[in-house]
Order: C-alpha cells, then sequence, then structure tokens
C-alpha cells in the first residue's frame, strides 16, 4: 500500500478542518436526508429532479466527509521553533522583491490544505514556494512561472 500523502498545517488549520469535519456530520448530513426524503414524497424518482440534486449533494458532503478524515488523519502540524529566522521554511513568512524592479511581496507559507493567495498563504506544493523554501535572506531565486521564469530577492523572513 503507497503511503499517504502528509498534510502540512498550523495548529490552527487543523481545527478549522475539525470545525468543518463536525459540521458536515452533525448539521450539513441531517439536512441532506431530510431534503431526500422530501424530495422522495414527489413521487417518480426517474423525473425527479430534487430527488437528483439532494443524491448530488448527499455524495459531496460525503466525499467531502471522507477528505477531511483522511487530510486530519495524515496532519502535520507546523510549529515555529523560532530557530533559523533566516531560511525559508513552511510556517514562515517570506518577503521578496521581483527583480529588477518589481513591488514587495509577502507570503506565508502553509500546506495545502490551508493556502489561499488572497489571504497571502501558498501551498508549500506551489512553485513559488518550492522554490524559496530552503533559501536565505539575500539569496536571488529563480522561480519557474507559466508566464516564464521570474527573478526574485528574499528580503525577509520570519
Amino acid at each position: 500500500m503507497a503511503e499517504e500523502k502528509k498534510h502540512y498545517m498550523t495548529a490552527e488549520g487543523k481545527k478549522k478542518l475539525e470545525e468543518e469535519l463536525e459540521y458536515l456530520k452533525t448539521e450539513k448530513r441531517k439536512e441532506v436526508v431530510e431534503r431526500i426524503k422530501i424530495a422522495r414524497s414527489f413521487g417518480d424518482l426517474s423525473e425527479n429532479s430534487e430527488y437528483d440534486a439532494a443524491k448530488d449533494e448527499q455524495a459531496f458532503v460525503e466525499s467531502r466527509i471522507q477528505q477531511l478524515e483522511q487530510m486530519i488523519r495524515n496532519a502535520v502540524i507546523i510549529e515555529d521553533d523560532g530557530a533559523n529566522t533566516d531560511t525559508v521554511n513552511i510556517g514562515k513568512s517570506v518577503t521578496f522583491k521581483e527583480l529588477p524592479d518589481g513591488e514587495e511581496e509577502t507570503y506565508t507559507i502553509v500546506g495545502s490544505a490551508e493556502s489561499d493567495p488572497f489571504e497571502g498563504k501558498i501551498s508549500n506544493d506551489s512553485p513559488m514556494a518550492k522554490s524559496l523554501i530552503g533559501r536565505s535572506v539575500g539569496e536571488e531565486v529563480t522561480v519557474p512561472t507559466p508566464g516564464g521564469d521570474l527573478l526574485v530577492k528574499i528580503l525577509e523572513v520570519k
């Protein structure tokens, strides 16, 4: 059997997943079952779009429950030990500047379960994070992007 993928996340991120899992198991499942009951009462299931939609939603909820359980089971909590503040790693925020004359950008590198680029959180599996992890303040790093390589200089890690 293949080893299951580890999911890197902060303790806060794991707590959010556990809360979502609890909601899906205790509330959402009941809502969907109730929708299926109501749709069944409409009669002929072969032409019942409400029934089909409710069954699709039930499949989605059950799939998400399995996904969350797997992610929580294989969670690796990212802890900031305070050591080595000059090196980019998961759980750290990195500020860099696109060379030659780009703006400064700051991102926190998190596990894929928590990534949200609009919140400034990028996945450790992203090309940007993969290029930056293990690098230090002052280094210039080439990052592959769909639009071509990007040269950045690491300004700060915290």
